[in-house]
């Protein structure tokens, strides 16, 4: 069977922007689980996330505090469709995180992690994938907001693939 995920990381709701975009919203609703890798700021995306989504696999980032860390861990684990995952915020510079993240998990397939912003998408030697989805409603060193979508099943993650958002208003 084969699993619909959406990757989503560094929404920053309502400090970067009201809302997620809709077309997300969209992908949310219809998906089988929606990854988070931290950086909510606000529970109420939390809460509004949990009521819409099928299932919400999400860690807590260095934005979030109080409810968000009571409620998030700072590392989740989950398989899906016989794909292990990880998820965490930060995985420290990019020089040498292939190698660095490989140690921290190896009993891991794909490792989703967040905090720069920026999408990310390479193979340790180990064969461990490293993907991070950027943020849908922020972008830096780039043109566009981005999130992930893949399905995955029979121990394989496919048609990943990146989207790109137009950056929404700031919240005032």
């Amino acid at each position: 069977m084969r699993v619909s995920v959406v990757f989503i990381s560094d929404t920053h709701v309502p400090k970067r922007a009201r809302d997620l975009p809709d077309s997300l919203w969209d992908q949310i609703e219809t998906c089988d689980v929606v990854v988070h890798a931290g950086d909510w700021v606000d529970v109420a995306l939390l809460d509004e996330l949990e009521r819409r989504a099928r299932r919400v696999v999400g860690v807590h980032g260095n934005n979030d505090h109080g409810v968000l860390r009571e409620r998030l861990p700072e590392v989740a684990r989950v398989e899906l469709g016989g794909v292990r995952f990880a998820v965490v915020h930060e995985t420290g510079a990019a020089a040498g995180r292939e190698q660095r993240c490989a140690e921290r998990f190896p009993d891991v397939d794909v490792l989703v992690f967040g905090h720069s912003h920026i999408p990310w998408d390479t193979t340790a030697a180990t064969g461990l994938r490293l993907l991070n989805p950027g943020s849908p409603t922020d972008r830096r060193r780039q043109p566009f907001a981005t999130y992930l979508t893949g399905t995955v099943g029979e121990g394989r993650l496919d048609d990943l693939t990146l989207h790109r958002l137009p950056v929404l208003p700031r919240r005032r």
